[in-house]
């Protein structure tokens, strides 16, 4: 397994060695990946202050965007070119399998960049407004036009779950509008993040307009989110530090888009319990459960809901959970010690108000180093349980029964986050019904698409604006109206 060897944070198109060491754990086995640097505080400040130099003499916002896209597809090679480190650097420090980190993270992330450039240049950055002719026309000549130029200093914190993937997905709209971008990955999984500077590097991107800091606590995260300079910040993660970068942003008034936690609903159509085992598997394979987007709330027919516990009872018990890297492996670690407690906690508050474990609910045997947890399928009493309300970002499934379809949505969407959702049924017409109703920012009715030409946010508390599609990348443009006449005679 070869890790990507960089230890260095990039600011300003330097490398920059810093004076505290940062030990990147790998959660499979508890052991050290790799030593890196943290970015000091005065280079936090330089990076800021040399995105705002960058943006304002306009050394990429002015360059053509046709040859904007060459430049990042030039960086989006590099990273190709490491693609084979990518996802062992993502495995070691994710505890991701290999499938996921090489499949999701690296190729479709590089993908999903390209397909982002093509969208970009797809789009109408220059229009006609829709004012009528005879307002427009008062005795002279006038236009009405609509301008999306770039917003400026663009901060981007990214979650440990899809450190690269997310940084993509923030950063190549946001160079692509001409903004200049500063990454800031979590502590947890900043190595593959790392090669983000080397391919701005590689692809030549003038000075300042990219930069990627490290760091093992928060206090460069709170600059990017509070200095004046700043104009944007792009951040996924809980709920929790969204609302509190949300309050950090307000004094200078910047622009915030969030993507936080979510408690997604699945719910079976009483034509498509078969489908039952599927949707458990697509709750927690793969990323043990970490994903905002997981539907961890499970809503069957009660006259059905014991075949269907005993369904997906005997589908977690047939995962197989280890380290990422072993072969037939589908349940890889969480990310720390701190989150597998949170776990347990929550199957104990499932148990104490009513809640029963059908299987999992602990630690696995024979692991004794790594963060592990088993899959674990919870029969729960209703959609109040503690269960069912809070985000856990494990490998907890719980099952409630509903009366009819009414009562499942109304269940469905009593719930502080609207992030995602699943209906499962024979009949996609009323599949579609059941999609509509639901207070959600996605939902996937059978299948799922995660595309760069599809949008994803949350309602409520699971966010603000839209990552993705053309509406992700309006995220970070502003909006001008200029109107044109002649002179009066």
């Amino acid at each position: 397994m070869a890790v990507i060897s960089e230890k260095r944070s990039f600011v300003a198109g330097d490398w920059v060695t810093g004076e505290e060491a940062m030990a990147v754990e790998n959660p499979a086995d508890e052991s050290t990946v790799a030593e890196i640097t943290a970015t000091p505080a005065v280079e936090v400040e330089r990076a800021i202050r040399e995105a705002r130099r960058s943006f304002d003499s306009r050394v990429w916002a002015d360059v053509a965007p046709a040859d904007r896209a060459a430049t990042l597809h030039r960086f989006l090679d590099h990273l190709e070119s490491m693609a084979a480190d990518l996802g062992d650097t993502i495995v070691a420090e994710a505890g991701q399998p290999p499938y996921l980190a090489q499949s999701t993270q690296v190729t479709g992330g590089i993908a999903q960049g390209r397909q982002t450039i093509d969208l970009y240049l797809s789009m109408a950055h220059e229009d006609h407004t829709p004012v009528p002719v005879d307002e427009l026309v008062q005795g002279r000549v006038a236009l009405s036009v609509r301008r999306h130029e770039p917003v400026g200093v663009v901060s981007a914190i990214t979650p440990f779950n899809a450190a690269l993937l997310m940084s993509l997905q923030k950063l190549v709209p946001a160079l692509m509008g001409g903004n200049s971008v500063i990454v800031r990955p979590s502590p947890l999984t900043p190595i593959e993040c790392l090669a983000l500077g080397a391919a701005a590097e590689a692809a030549e991107l003038p000075p300042g307009v990219l930069s990627v800091i490290t760091e093992a606590g928060s206090a460069g995260a709170e600059m990017l989110t509070t200095h004046r300079a700043v104009d944007m910040v792009s951040f996924t993660g809980s709920t929790a530090v969204g609302s509190r970068i949300l309050g950090q942003a307000a004094a200078t008034v910047k622009r915030v888009s969030l993507e936080l936690g979510g408690k997604s609903a699945q719910i079976h159509l009483p034509d498509a319990i078969d489908q039952v085992a599927m949707g458990a598997m697509m709750m927690c394979a793969m990323t043990a459960g970490q994903a905002c987007v997981a539907a961890s709330r499970m809503f069957v027919p009660e006259d059905r809901k014991d075949d269907v516990l005993q369904t997906v009872a005997a589908t977690y018990e047939s995962l197989t959970v280890g380290r990422p890297a072993d072969p037939g492996v589908m349940i890889g670690p969480l990310i720390s010690a701190a989150q597998r407690e949170r776990c347990e906690t929550y199957v104990g508050l499932a148990e104490e108000h009513g809640g029963k474990v059908v299987t999992g609910g602990a630690r696995p045997d024979g692991l004794d180093k790594g963060y592990y947890f088993q899959p674990t399928v919870l029969d729960l009493p209703d959609n109040d349980n503690p269960a069912a309300r809070d985000e856990i970002f494990g490998p907890v499934l719980g099952v409630i029964g509903y009366r009819d379809i009414d009562h499942a949505i109304e269940m469905a969407n009593d719930s502080d986050y609207g992030l995602s959702g699943q209906v499962w049924s024979a009949n996609a017409a009323a599949g579609l019904d059941v999609a509509r109703r639901l207070r959600t920012g996605a939902v996937s009715v059978n299948t799922t698409v995660y595309s760069a030409y599809a949008p994803s946010g949350g309602y409520k508390h699971s966010g603000l604006g839209r990552e993705r599609g053309p509406e992700g990348i309006r995220e970070f443009q502003e909006v001008k109206h200029v109107s044109i006449g002649e002179l009066p005679r």
